[in-house]
């Protein structure tokens, strides 16, 4: 597997509903190091908002990626390195697992393929409000991460998993756990990471940390600090 990604150490999640702190730029969130801009969220996304973040980091050097929440909100725009698409693998509403999928291809006008992958979500903390929008079943053991996890590698040839705890930070066994399984796939985690010994102890089980609320919250000094603790995998 040979994306980008698997040369990833860290990953901040724009959300284009949430503000930045102060007076901060989109080009002081592009200089914090981050090996790529993910930008999406779960509520009240619209592609007009995603638009608006796409074009103040278009300028700069980092790669920029789009996660649209549903079909309605894809912006097409040559700015992007490209698409990372969601789809939930413990959800209870198959919408969030192929459905959305299907809609998108349905209405899509020809689809940019090239640029399109998939992201294979194992969310659990069950008061996300995507867990709560996907009706998840995040009520799993290790080995029931695990599984998914090589559920999503072997039988469906996922590039990439994202264990999801959004909010709080996760439990390190199930991560560890769902790292374990998998060979060539890239393991994204996100979720609690708010400081350098955060994004440090996390990064021991994962093979990219995800960045979101911190930068809406404290900022882009906070957010270098994990950049800062990545740099030492």
């Amino acid at each position: 597997m040979t994306g980008p990604w698997t040369d990833w150490n860290h990953v901040l999640k724009v959300d284009p509903d949430k503000d930045l702190v102060g007076d901060e730029t989109f080009e002081d969130v592009c200089q914090t190091g981050t090996d790529a801009i993910e930008i999406g969220g779960t509520l009240d996304i619209t592609a007009d908002k995603m638009q608006r973040v796409v074009d103040a980091c278009a300028e700069y050097d980092v790669p920029l990626y789009q996660e649209p929440s549903n079909p309605g909100v894809v912006v097409d725009d040559e700015a992007l390195d490209g698409y990372l698409i969601p789809t939930v693998f413990n959800a209870k509403d198959a919408f969030w697992i192929t459905g959305a999928h299907k809609e998108w291809v349905r209405i899509e006008n020809g689809m940019d393929w090239e640029r399109t992958h998939t992201e294979a979500y194992i969310v659990l903390n069950p008061e996300a409000s995507v867990a709560q929008l996907t009706d998840a079943n995040c009520d799993l053991a290790v080995d029931d991460v695990a599984s998914y996890a090589a559920v999503a590698e072997r039988m469906f040839g996922q590039e990439i998993v994202y264990v999801e705890y959004s909010g709080t930070f996760g439990d390190t066994e199930k991560v560890q756990a769902a790292h374990d399984a998998l060979d060539d796939c890239t393991l994204f985690y996100g979720g609690g990471i708010h400081d350098y010994d955060s994004a440090y102890e996390m990064g021991q089980h994962t093979d990219v940390v995800v960045v979101g609320d911190l930068l809406h919250d404290e900022g882009v000094d906070a957010v270098r600090e994990t950049v800062e603790a990545r740099a030492t995998r």
